[in-house]
């Protein structure tokens, strides 16, 4: 080796560090007009939740107005809230889920 010389180092590739999704709740909204059966109905299809619990999240919004239905990324809770409404429309029912981000 001569003086002229110069060893190279490889560079080291920084992966950039990427912050999780926000995460949004799927929130089900208490009415006086949709069935309870209905509601289950809906929890069951749209969200694959079983039968009881279902029922839990419907008696849930009942009793304190709302109920949170499920906690995922912003895109997949906007489709299901609107999914499930959609099948409240089409049967003629008031039904309402609504997203918000979680703290």
């Amino acid at each position: 080796m001569s003086d002229n010389d110069i060893a190279q180092k490889p560079k080291v590739a920084s992966k950039p560090k990427l912050d999780r999704p926000k995460l949004y709740k799927v929130i089900l909204v208490n009415d006086d007009y949709t069935p309870r059966e209905f509601v289950i109905a809906v929890l069951k299809a749209v969200f694959r939740m079983s039968e009881e619990t279902g029922y839990r999240v419907m008696l849930t919004a009942h009793k304190l107005g709302t109920s949170v239905v499920v906690v995922c990324a912003k895109d997949i809770a906007e489709t299901k809230a609107k999914e499930a409404v959609d099948f409240g429309k089409e049967a003629g029912f008031p039904l309402m889920f609504v997203t918000e981000p979680e703290e």
